[in-house]
């Protein structure tokens, strides 16, 4: 099996939307940029995103986007809105976005463990 270069990308999510910077990470995580781009390998970059505390959130979605988990138990249903997130941390709700964006296989841990993301 060949070795892959992995590039480093450092992303300023400064002024910017959550969503559109999650698809841009995702990319660059699965490895499409590349013209050697296989689905089934793992080859893509590692990622670095600073100022994650300054991102653009609409205000509306900030109230109405909310994170469902269940403990399994009955009656186990837990909820939090994107504001209670973004503000324990901000960095929160750019990973859970980029995670959810990524391929729901074997390859999702390990290119979430390439994102690193900096307040």
């Amino acid at each position: 099996m060949k070795e892959f270069h992995r590039d480093i990308h450092t992303l300023d999510a400064q002024g910017k939307v959550p969503g559109r910077l999650a698809t841009q990470i995702a990319n660059l995580l699965i490895g499409k940029h590349k013209t050697s781009f296989v689905s089934h390998v793992d080859g893509g970059d590692l990622v670095q995103v600073i100022n994650a505390g300054k991102m653009i959130i609409h205000p509306k979605k900030l109230t109405q986007k909310v994170y469902y988990r269940h403990t399994t138990f009955a009656g186990g249903l837990k909820m939090k809105t994107l504001k209670q997130v973004f503000e324990k941390d901000p960095s929160d709700v750019l990973r859970r976005a980029v995670s959810r964006m990524l391929p729901k296989n074997k390859q999702r841990t390990p290119r979430m463990k390439r994102l690193v993301v900096k307040n």
